[in-house]
């Protein structure tokens, strides 16, 4: 099968499409023919090895897994031992964090997957899993959002953070977005109460009073969460160094601060799955690359400016 392969650290031109071994499917596991693929910033990072720190557990010196690659959508081709969730010919969508994901099959634990809403594309689904399960355990498993109360979503035009937006409006929060302002129309149009522009107006002086402060773009302070909220959670950051002094600031306070890596699961997939069937997601997606082109979608994400997802579709007939 076709794979992109990264035997060393380094940028989006590292990666290399090569011939492969199919895997075979595991205990627990399933083989899933990939049909289109999603591009996220973590993807970025773990194929730079960045932090530095992750590389202990991603390999050293040289990355343990050669084929890069977390979201996907597809199709059930075979099904392993004690898998009674799927079966042959399922259309399904989910997250691979150890990788594996950019080729032509992937085998994947079926408990990081769920089968796909009827009549939504597969490009549609598979800009879901990393985003759109970190915006929702942000909000809900993280953040405690309830009906009712107001948050505020730093970075609101992205990745997760367009996701976080529509998710918190389903459940039935008051929305603050944060963003640059080319984009205040569309955040708006996905559901926002209300838009800051950041390049208009300096968010880490803005003095309003929210429930809950989401920081998906990382560079809000510690001091921004205690100054307009009552708990936060710090999803993104934009430097190891930023990242440590909110750490460390936290750790001598005691407001109530979460940061957290989003772990896949099927029950909050199948959650978000019911959210964009009912119509409550929208996926935006700003781009689309046949999957030849999987390292310049890489590095259309590592701008930072993307609006929404990038996909990416193995079977240019979608």
């Amino acid at each position: 099968m076709k794979a992109f392969i990264k035997r060393i650290y380094g940028g989006p031109e590292v990666l290399q499409l090569e011939e492969v071994a199919k895997p075979v499917v595991k205990d627990n596991h399933i083989l899933v023919k990939v049909i289109a693929n999603s591009a996220n910033p973590a993807d970025s990072h773990i194929l730079r090895g960045k932090p530095f720190l992750a590389r202990f557990s991603l390999g050293l010196f040289k990355p343990k897994q050669l084929v890069l690659g977390t979201d996907f959508s597809g199709i059930v081709k075979e099904v392993g031992t004690n898998v009674t969730a799927f079966n042959i010919g399922d259309k399904v969508f989910g997250e691979s964090i150890e990788g594996g994901a950019f080729a032509e099959y992937v085998c994947i634990k079926s408990r990081v997957c769920a089968k796909m809403p009827e009549h939504i594309d597969f490009p549609i689904m598979a800009s879901i899993p990393v985003a759109a399960q970190t915006a929702y355990q942000a909000l809900i498993t993280n953040g405690k959002l309830q009906n009712g109360e107001s948050v505020l979503i730093n970075g609101a035009s992205g990745g997760v953070g367009h996701f976080a937006v529509q998710i918190a409006k389903a459940y039935g929060a008051k929305v603050t977005a944060v963003c640059s302002s080319r984009n205040v129309d569309f955040v708006k149009s996905i559901g926002a109460d209300s838009v800051i522009a950041y390049d208009q107006v300096n968010v880490h002086e803005h003095n309003g009073s929210y429930d809950v402060i989401i920081d998906t773009h990382g560079n809000l302070k510690h001091s921004d969460y205690t100054r307009m909220g009552k708990r936060g959670v710090m999803v993104g950051f934009t430097t190891m160094g930023h990242m440590v002094s909110v750490l460390l600031r936290k750790a001598f306070s005691k407001f109530p601060l979460t940061q957290f890596t989003a772990e896949a699961n099927t029950q909050d997939l199948e959650i978000l799955a019911s959210l964009v069937k009912e119509g409550k997601i929208k996926v935006q997606i700003e781009k689309t690359f046949p999957y030849t082109e999987i390292p310049d979608a890489i590095a259309h994400i590592e701008k930072m400016r993307t609006q929404g997802k990038v996909v990416m579709v193995w079977n240019e007939t979608l």
